[in-house]
């Protein structure tokens, strides 16, 4: 006697939709380390883009200093480095191809891509003689933030994140420290929180991370929040 399998089996249109319904519910965000365009490292662009198909993620957030503007920096800019024209036409040419691959993003706002508004106000120029970010470099549909939550969790550029999470109480996300990448959990009476520190994609072999040869090594990498918020993942690139 055959036993009769009376399960139900979704028809190919009905799975597209629960798939697609799937994708709605659950936000699986792919945060991408301090880039310092034009002078990231080769492959971390691809590398970013395999971990947010390996990962099912269906959002990114950019941790902050996109860009690095040595050339007019606050520090002692390489006399034999490219000029500040030049820089920025190559920084152009770098972002696009992350625009390519990420065109919808929410972008943290770091100090270094703060450069050219903070050189304006030391010169007296007023803001509104300034161009956006988007303006610039032809990234229309990225979200230039400060910073951004997304289910209780904290998203910014500056900072420790296990300090600015216990400050908060809040899960935190942040980049700018360029050699220490860590996900750590604290956990109290009525919390369950996590500190997630991302790691970047600076070439430091090139004269613009010169300043750092001394320092310890930086850690190439990224991270993934995934289930809306419930699972952090830090991870570092193969090198």
């Amino acid at each position: 006697m055959s036993i009769r399998n009376n399960r139900y089996r979704l028809k190919p249109n009905e799975l597209a939709v629960i798939q697609e319904m799937r994708k709605s519910e659950v936000r699986n965000i792919l945060v991408i380390g301090d880039l310092h365009e034009p002078f990231c490292l080769d492959g971390y662009l691809e590398w970013c883009k395999e971990q947010y198909i390996l990962y099912n993620c269906n959002q990114v957030i950019f941790i902050g200093d996109i860009l690095d503007n040595h050339a007019f920096s606050y520090h002692e800019p390489d006399p034999d480095g490219m000029s500040a024209g030049l820089e920025l036409e190559k920084t152009i040419e770098k972002v696009a191809k992350w625009y390519k691959a990420f065109p919808k993003a929410d972008v943290c706002i770091g100090n270094h891509d703060l450069m050219a508004s903070r050189k304006a106000m030391t010169g007296g120029i007023p803001a509104a003689w300034i161009k956006s970010y988007n303006e610039v470099l032809k990234t229309p549909d990225w979200n230039w933030v400060d910073s951004v939550s997304y289910h209780n969790v904290l998203y910014e550029h500056y900072g420790q994140a296990q300090t600015k999470a216990k400050n908060n109480l809040m899960s935190s996300v942040c980049g700018h420290i360029h050699t220490e990448a860590y996900c750590r959990w604290f956990v109290g009476k009525r919390f369950r929180i996590f500190a997630m520190q991302v790691g970047c994609g600076v070439d430091c072999d090139t004269y613009a991370a010169a300043y750092a040869k001394n320092f310890k090594k930086q850690a190439i990498g990224c991270s993934v929040v995934l289930n809306n918020g419930t699972l952090p993942i830090n991870l570092l690139m193969p090198l």
